[in-house]
């Protein structure tokens, strides 16, 4: 199954440190919690003050967390007139989850990791447009 996205065909496409950024980024409770927050928010993602609000974190705090995200390659955010809207980096999420995971078991066929996030079909399949 996760041949069949075309980034998964690429072995060895995350780094060791960039993993280690990454594992570091989400190791903080409310970068976790941001993060996962704009994974539920899909492609779509949120503006910084409404992921504030799901968060309930000062503005200060939640923008320092966000440079630590994006400095991971998390996130990637847009300026959208005088509001910046922020989006989950599912590549980097997903790259993540097969450099964790592509050892696993050792090669045995019995044993399959977990499938890849796609955004797009969630998003297909709710009627949605996807950009």
């Amino acid at each position: 199954m996760l041949d069949m996205i075309p980034y998964f065909q690429n072995h060895g496409i995350m780094k060791t440190p960039s993993a280690l950024a990454a594992l570091n980024a989400l190791s903080h409770e409310s970068r976790l919690a941001a993060f996962r927050r704009l994974i539920r928010a899909g492609t779509g993602g949120l503006t910084v003050g409404e992921l504030r609000e799901h968060l309930d974190i000062p503005p200060a705090t939640l923008s320092a967390h966000l440079n630590v995200l994006r400095a991971a390659a998390l996130v990637r955010d847009e300026r959208q007139g005088r509001a910046i809207r922020v989006r989950a980096n599912f590549l980097q999420m997903n790259a993540l989850v097969a450099y964790l995971t592509e050892n696993c078991c050792d090669g045995l066929a019995s044993c399959t990791p977990a499938v890849a996030c796609d955004p797009r079909a969630r998003a297909t399949s709710r009627g949605a447009i996807f950009r």
